[in-house]
């Protein structure tokens, strides 16, 4: 099979980012994932399923569809000059794009072929062999969360475990890859002095590691619980004041790394 003929299942393309990796990029969102963040501000990247979503205004939008590689590369393709004057690209996001293994490798390589930069937004909740491996040497830039050191507040929180993240973080680091350390900053959960500070400490020891960005908790994925019928575990948490984000990207630049707000 041609790799322009692969399908795959996203739910949306987004144009003109400028938070998802290096210059102005297309941002394309896979369906699926393995975690169940509380947080997750796009509930309707999890499940695999094409659901029906309510929307705002009471009607039901369709989220999810099948497409294939040469479809989604047209759509990246039409803003070559913007990449090309900018330094941007390609990112995959989700839902946790590498579930799709397939579909991302080819659609990788197709990127590659055209000269344009790409990048992923992961867990690497994976298996590395069959899933990571394949496509890092296909990746300019690898955005990858870490969301807490302790394993069970981890599994408390998003439904995993954290013992294979912060080994395949290790392992993408080792493999020469252009690693950046996310930190979705949840209050409550990892919000505190000492949880950032540990995990910018593991950040500071992956090989070739300089540089973490604290993403604050907000609440704009609210409707979206509501339009899928879905609770939304995150309550009426707030989001962090950003005096207080300032103390925590100063805790993480104390352990030797560039830290900053936001992507």
């Amino acid at each position: 099979m041609d790799r322009r003929d692969v399908v795959g299942r996203i739910f949306d393309i987004q144009k003109f980012s400028t938070h998802d990796g290096p210059g102005i990029r297309t941002i394309v969102f896979l369906k699926g994932c393995i975690l169940r963040c509380r947080w997750c501000c796009n509930p309707e990247s999890q499940s695999y399923r094409i659901q029906r979503m309510k929307t705002g205004d009471g009607k039901v939008k369709i989220v999810g569809y099948d497409t294939t590689v040469g479809e989604v590369m047209k759509s990246v393709e039409r803003d070559l000059p913007y990449y090309r004057r900018s330094g941007g690209g390609l990112t995959l996001s989700g839902g946790e794009a590498l579930c799709q293994t397939e579909f991302v490798k080819a659609l990788l390589e197709e990127a590659k072929a055209e000269g344009i930069n790409t990048a992923v937004e992961t867990t690497a909740c994976l298996p590395f062999e069959d899933m990571i491996k394949p496509v890092l040497p296909l990746l300019d830039t690898v955005l990858m969360d870490i969301k807490h050191t302790n394993s069970l507040k981890h599994e408390e929180f998003t439904g995993m475990r954290n013992e294979l993240i912060l080994q395949n973080a290790k392992r993408i680091a080792e493999s020469g890859a252009h690693l950046i350390i996310r930190v979705p900053t949840i209050p409550g959960f990892n919000d505190t002095e000492e949880e950032i500070r540990d995990i910018a400490r593991f950040a500071k020891s992956l090989p070739g590691v300089n540089e973490i960005h604290l993403l604050p908790y907000h609440r704009l994925g609210y409707d979206k619980y509501v339009g899928l019928d879905r609770e939304y575990k995150m309550g009426d948490v707030k989001p962090p004041e950003n005096e207080k984000m300032e103390r925590l990207r100063k805790i993480a630049e104390n352990e030797g790394l560039k830290a900053v707000i936001g992507g």
